[in-house]
């Protein structure tokens, strides 16, 4: 490295910052330092002493990382463009034209946020005897506002120059990215407006407002919100941040990629939950530049496969969405500087269903003490549900990477996970109604040593005699055994009874 570019003022930060990069990464004998207007290529780093790698991975690893020619991002016109069809473009996220990020874009937001952000614990799960993996969690919902935005937000503001920084900066965002815009925008004296769907949950738009920003809270979906966001930009002079495809947004993701590597050694695989495909988009640049042999394995809800989508399509494809526990990763459409990013260096994606998200927030709060929001807990959901055998023996890290969730919500997923887990048991069985009828139900459920939560009768609508009513009861039992004890005891008592999994086939597989 030619250290005399430290004397150019455009070149102080990277310059210092590859020397911080290569304290922390002795095997990486040289980073390639770009200047504001020259070339940007990312080298390929020499194979790790913790992974065998043979010479044709280090060169394949290395075509899928080389950056072709680019503008700087602070060299791209940022003013935003209107089609004829009246709809707003933001040029930093242009069909067609991405802006690939570096792995020097990362190790620069690392050195300008690490006063900014919580340098998070990754620590051994207990769920590692339960699946057959070593896992380890990487708890970035511990950041202030509570979720890994902080990372790419912190690093996008303290990126403007002063003129950006005076006019303010705006952004739509359902919760998170929003949050840490806000939160980040009041330490550096930087007016923030964000605009939020009418879907957004509450709580985070008084969180947003606490932190002294305008909150806007139009648009009936993300897509509209956006749109109103750039008018806002175009009409009064603020920058617009994209919450997932802005280059620095990106890069700034990447820190959590650098901090794992830093923690953990050895690692096989890292799993990371997927929406726009900002937070996989830096982790996988992060972690395949340093060690090539990691997998990057992302993790998306079957109720918005939008990555998926992008690389059966080979380019990002539009989806339909719908409501799901994991409302973080529900983006119709992946950023297009992400998935330029990312797309190379990506080695799975898996899908998961609803059932197994709710299930992996009620082993986060039953076995880790952590609360987590649904696309946080996406991670382990794969693993939950078998989507990953393959990586029984090996290490592996999942992201924690937000724990926003309503307790309304929270209280929901809970129980959901109960009633997946075979836990929680809904039954309907007729009784006598006669005296003692459904004292005598009650204490046959007792016998078993279940709990019953809720019980109710019903008289009118019920087809048998008139002597008989319909009683409808949800109990907690202790584990699926014990709820197959209690329906054996209720089905030799009693002729009519119906169970809550006969009427929902959703769960029937895991109750069986």
């Amino acid at each position: 490295m030619n250290y005399d570019r430290r004397r150019q003022e455009s070149l102080s930060d990277l310059v210092l910052n590859s020397n911080y990069l290569l304290l922390i990464y002795p095997e990486i004998d040289q980073l390639s330092c770009p200047t504001a207007s020259s070339v940007r290529r990312a080298r390929p780093a020499m194979p790790p002493n913790n992974h065998t790698t043979s010479p044709k991975t280090i060169e394949k690893a290395a075509s899928t990382r080389t950056i072709p020619i680019q503008k700087p991002v602070n060299q791209i016109c940022q003013v935003i463009e209107e089609n004829e069809d009246g709809t707003l473009v933001d040029p930093l996220c242009v069909p067609g034209n991405p802006v690939k990020v570096t792995f020097a874009d990362i190790t620069s937001a690392s050195f300008k946020v690490k006063n900014g952000i919580v340098n998070t614990p990754c620590v051994r799960s207990h769920l590692s005897s339960l699946t057959g993996m070593e896992i380890f969690l990487k708890k970035d919902f511990l950041q202030f506002t509570g979720s890994f935005k902080e990372r790419g937000a912190c690093y996008a503001l303290r990126m403007l120059s002063e003129a950006q920084k005076s006019k303010g900066v705006t952004s739509a965002s359902l919760g998170n990215h929003a949050l840490a815009l806000c939160y980040h925008g009041k330490l550096l004296n930087i007016p923030v407006t964000v605009v939020m769907p009418k879907v957004a949950p509450i709580m985070k738009i008084q969180a947003c407002r606490s932190h002294g920003a305008t909150v806007v809270v139009e648009g009936k979906n993300m897509k509209e919100a956006k749109q109103i966001s750039m008018r806002l930009a175009k009409e009064k002079g603020f920058t617009y941040i994209n919450g997932y495809d802005h280059p620095h947004i990106i890069a700034g993701q990447g820190t959590l990629g650098l901090e794992i590597l830093e923690q953990i050694k050895d690692i096989d695989a890292i799993i990371v939950p997927t929406g726009g495909g900002g937070l996989i988009a830096g982790v996988a640049l992060a972690a395949k530049t340093l060690h090539p042999g990691i997998q990057i394995i992302g993790v998306e809800s079957d109720r918005c496969p939008s990555f998926s989508k992008a690389l059966e399509q080979g380019k990002p494809t539009e989806v339909p969405i719908y409501s799901t526990l994991a409302d973080g990763l529900a983006v119709p459409l992946v950023g297009y500087n992400a998935f330029a990013t990312a797309a190379p260096l990506i080695d799975k994606m898996v899908v998961v269903k609803e059932e197994w998200i709710a299930i992996a927030i009620l082993r986060l709060v039953e076995l880790e003490k952590c609360v987590v929001e649904g696309a946080g807990a996406s991670g382990l959901a794969a693993i939950l549900a078998g989507l990953l055998d393959d990586l029984k023996g090996k290490r592996v890290v999942i992201p924690l990477c937000g724990g926003n969730i309503d307790t309304t919500i929270l209280g929901r997923c809970l129980e959901r996970g109960l009633a997946v887990d075979g836990r929680l048991l809904k039954f309907c069985v007729t009784v006598s109604d006669r005296p003692g009828g459904i004292a005598d139900l009650c204490q046959l459920v007792s016998r078993t040593g279940v709990s019953i939560k809720d019980i109710m009768h019903e008289r009118a609508w019920i087809t048998s005699d008139v002597f008989s009513v319909q009683v409808t009861v949800v109990c907690e039992t202790m584990d699926k055994e014990h709820t197959n004890q209690l329906k054996k005891v209720l089905t030799e008592s009693y002729k009519s009874v119906a169970f809550g999994d006969e009427m929902n086939p959703w769960t029937m597989k895991l109750i069986d």
